[in-house]
């Protein structure tokens, strides 16, 4: 994506990595194609490099360097410093070697190739890698590097990000503001939120954020739509890749709604156990997210089917080929109520993310499981007028000791404005 680690922008979860570089385990960056994992692994390489570390930066798409390796693991000293002291038994401390391999998931049994070094290395060689979700599905990877490794997932941008790529860091600031101060009112409100709108409408890749050109971004989602996906689906050896990718343009038209399996077995004309095999890959590709239901009746209030989001409203609207102007679009709410599951996705971890529902379909849109004692719950409307919080009676006397915020676009009335969560 970048060809100079000179033009890098700064990701939130940079300095995250940056800290876990002294841990002994492994380091490993994974997410969806095109988010960034090559940028910062190189801008790692550049950092460390600039502190005269002994640091070396190879890629598994070099072919030579990849025949080498799938040979034999100890052949990757051919391309990096051996770790001082291994050959001569030194027992003086040492500095280790930091190797930072890019494309991982291309070597033959990967999970093998990290698990002798670890195993026979650890102590004086720290491994930097990015894969893809290819590697990340791989059970060998979480088997046999279960302790030896820890995964940092890298999405694409949030709406915070998506400012500093802007070079909006006026706005960044507005916004934190807006974040941090509930009366806040910013005079720069209106801007700030037509660029919202436009990050609802083409999501979070760097490369699309970075072009300007409406029609640029646009075809980019479009052979991300298609190149990239291509990829995964080909990777994870689905053979019936029609199927999946009707799937996902299935699921994009469904977005916050319930995931009934029968029924999307039935259009694709596949059995159920296809759809859950798909539905789990695109989850571990990055691609979407299935959240559980929130319960204490069991009786009363479980639906089993799960409700589906997208970790990129950009993907989600190339897939259904729709670029309409925002204020005139009939998904709009559906865009907000996605917006806020990445908000939530980013300030908890999406196990604790839920939705109520009961048998009767009285329905709350997010449940957030905070701690063990704490849980706090939305409601997602475009329109603020649009709420009627009689609807809403059911949830508060079943749980009064859950707080439930509404949200809507613009801020009015009882709801909260959405850039202020």
């Amino acid at each position: 994506m970048y060809k100079n680690y000179l033009m890098y922008i700064p990701r939130e979860i940079y300095n995250e990595i940056v800290n876990h570089i002294q841990r002994k385990e492994f380091t490993i960056l994974t997410g969806a194609r095109q988010t960034g994992k090559t940028t910062i692994a190189r801008k790692l390489f550049q950092d460390l490099k600039d502190q005269n570390k002994s640091v070396f930066y190879i890629s598994f798409e070099d072919p030579d360097i990849l025949y080498h390796v799938n040979t034999h693991p100890e052949n990757i000293f051919k391309y990096i410093r051996r770790p001082v002291g291994m050959t001569n038994h030194d027992d003086q401390p040492t500095e280790r070697t930091i190797a930072i391999i890019d494309e991982v998931q291309y070597a033959t049994d990967p999970s093998n190739f990290l698990k002798y070094l670890y195993d026979t290395y650890s102590d004086q060689l720290k491994i930097i890698a990015t894969g893809s979700s290819a590697f990340y599905i791989d059970r060998k990877f979480r088997d046999s590097l279960a302790g030896r490794k820890r995964l940092f997932i890298v999405r694409t941008l949030n709406f915070a990000e998506f400012l500093e790529f802007k070079r909006h860091t006026e706005l960044k600031q507005e916004l934190m503001l807006l974040r941090s101060q509930s009366q806040y009112i910013s005079v720069h409100i209106k801007i700030l939120m037509e660029l919202f709108e436009e990050y609802l409408l083409f999501g979070g890749y760097p490369a699309i954020v970075l072009e300007n050109d409406r029609d640029g971004k646009i075809q980019m989602l479009k052979d991300i739509r298609t190149s990239y996906i291509k990829k995964d689906i080909d990777e994870s050896g689905i053979k019936n890749k029609t199927a999946l990718y009707r799937l996902m343009v299935l699921l994009a038209g469904q977005t916050g709604n319930l995931v009934n399996k029968n029924e999307l077995a039935h259009s694709l004309g596949i059995d159920n156990k296809l759809v859950e095999q798909y539905l789990n890959l695109l989850q571990k590709c990055f691609h979407v997210e299935l959240i559980r239901p929130f319960y204490s009746n069991l009786r009363k209030e479980l639906t089993r089917m799960p409700k589906v989001y997208f970790y990129d409203s950009g993907l989600r609207n190339a897939l259904l080929n729709r670029f309409g102007e925002f204020e005139y679009r009939e998904d709009k709410g559906q865009l907000l109520e996605n917006y806020i599951f990445q908000r939530l996705e980013s300030l908890y971890d999406s196990e604790n993310i839920h939705f109520w529902r009961t048998a009767d379909r009285k329905e709350v849109d997010f449940v957030v499981e905070d701690s063990f004692s704490k849980r706090k719950a939305f409601e997602v409307k475009y329109q603020c007028d649009k709420i009627k919080k009689p609807a809403y009676r059911h949830f508060t006397r079943e749980y009064p000791d859950i707080p439930l915020t509404f949200i809507s676009h613009l801020e009015s009335g009882d709801c909260l404005q959405v850039l202020k969560l």
